[in-house]
């Protein structure tokens, strides 16, 4: 290594606000930047007289992530505990030299600092709403130009407001918020926002493709990739982006390898077909979305931090409708419309139905608020849509906690002795799901008769140990 080259290695070590070891293949601590002193309470000096295994022996490292590169030869990640209490999430890479390894390069960041981070995002977004409410800002006075968005209420304007400044940029945009609340709605309302917007705005639900398809469909395929790849290959989802925007929605649900090679095309700006040798320059704006806590997932191990780092650039939550009622009235009547236009008829909503629309919780929020509008619309005999026209929906508390009653399965009880709300809802929520298990055929057919997403069913019966017991 020249001169320069130990100047800037020793530079980058000593002024970086993560954590870096430096590790030889042995073990052994090469170098440490001086940061790592306060997370894994020794010294630097102490730290590059000892080795790994040493501190994983010790309690100081749990787990050494090193140690698994040095096990696996591969890039790793893991959450440790470390000897000061401080929770830490660690990633390392290995140093080949002509195909041995040499080193392992290392690099943590203290939870409590991304903590930091999050709450002061937080403190300048309230600061920026309040300034909108006082009149700030050279849109505040004027309307926003929604197109087909319903966003009456104050909390969803000043969501569409945020969108619209940063429209003009390419700045990812993380979309958080639970499932059915619009994202891909909001999402599509910010391509046209954006001077992109004469592009194609892509689609893509991370958690419908397979595994084993996802690069194939992501990236293309030359021809002859692999056995039934079309003549002349296919230009992938990321390709067909090209010049417009690329919506990864539940991107919480990509497995870790998929993850890897989605942030390597976000660092390079560049795809490769499956099968090919060339690489082949992408030019999208990205928008993510998910309804996961990325964070808790990047504690977990279940999502790389680096790209959290490289998604969590403008993340914008978009509330459930509970929290904003004022929508309610504007949803169902663009619904209605879209109906009426569907089948050629014009029903109108009773208006002792209003009271029920409006006092009901919503848990599926938007998706759930349209689906039941379009059953009782097939519902109704005569041209007024009556709440109580579909059997199990939102028809009053009364009602409401019959049908919950007659719907429940037998194992569904009260709360047990010394039971905690928290296990009464979860064992509620396992044997909903255990009997629908034995009556449905897919998770498609669950998620339509819980009014949530296939993914999110996906996710309870593997959170439950469930699964479908028969198909058809």
């Amino acid at each position: 290594m020249s001169d320069l080259d130990s100047l800037t290695l020793r530079t980058i070590i000593e002024t970086a606000h993560d954590h870096f070891f430096v590790v030889e293949a042995d073990g052994r601590i090469r170098d440490v930047s001086p940061a790592a002193a306060a997370v894994y309470g020794m010294s630097r000096e102490a730290l590059c007289r000892t080795t790994v295994q040493a501190l994983e022996a010790e309690g100081v490292l749990r787990p050494s992530v090193s140690l698994e590169v040095m096990r696996t030869g591969e890039p790793a990640q893991v959450a440790q505990v470390t000897s000061t209490g401080r929770r830490v999430i660690a990633q390392a890479h290995p140093v080949f030299d002509a195909g041995k390894l040499v080193a392992v390069v290392s690099r943590s960041m203290d939870l409590t600092d991304l903590q930091l981070l999050q709450e002061e995002y937080a403190l300048l977004q309230r600061r920026f709403n309040e300034h909108l409410r006082r009149g700030g800002g050279e849109e505040a006075g004027s309307e926003i130009e929604l197109a087909d968005l319903e966003a009456r209420s104050g909390l969803m304007r000043e969501v569409a407001l945020l969108l619209k400044r940063v429209a003009p940029t390419d700045a990812t945009v993380l979309m958080l918020g639970e499932s059915g609340v619009g994202k891909t709605a909001f999402a599509r309302q910010l391509h046209r926002w954006s001077p992109r917007h004469k592009g194609p705005f892509v689609d893509v639900n991370c958690g419908a493709i397979p595994e084993s398809l996802f690069e194939s469909e992501m990236f293309g395929y030359r021809q002859g990739a692999f056995s039934g790849a079309a003549p002349g290959g296919k230009a992938g989802l990321m390709e067909q982006a090209e010049g417009g925007t690329l919506f990864l929605d539940e991107v919480g649900e990509l497995p870790l390898p998929m993850q890897a090679k989605l942030l390597k095309v976000i660092q390079d700006g560049c795809i490769t077909r499956l099968g090919d040798t060339r690489a082949r320059r992408v030019d999208f704006r990205l928008v993510v979305a998910t309804n996961q806590d990325l964070a808790r997932s990047v504690e977990a191990g279940r999502f790389r931090l680096d790209l959290y780092y490289r998604l969590n650039v403008i993340p914008v939550t978009l509330p459930p409708l509970r929290e904003r009622r004022e929508d309610i009235p504007g949803l169902v009547e663009r619904h209605l419309q879209r109906l009426n236009t569907r089948y050629g008829r014009d029903k109108i909503i009773a208006r002792d139905a209003w009271q029920t629309l409006m006092g009901w919780e919503w848990p599926g929020n938007v998706r759930e608020l349209e689906n039941w509008l379009e059953r009782a619309w097939l519902s109704a005999s005569e041209d007024v849509i009556r709440p109580r026209q579909v059997p199990g929906q939102p028809e009053g508390p009364e009602r409401a906690a019959t049908t919950t009653r007659e719907a429940a399965p037998s194992g569904c009880r009260g709360l047990a002795e010394g039971e905690t709300l928290q296990s009464a809802l979860a064992r509620t929520e396992r044997d909903i799901l255990a009997a629908l298990c034995r009556e449905a055929n897919s998770t498609y057919a669950i998620a339509e008769r819980l009014g949530i997403s296939q993914p999110s069913v996906v996710r309870k019966l593997r959170r439950h140990g469930l699964r479908i017991e028969r198909s058809r």
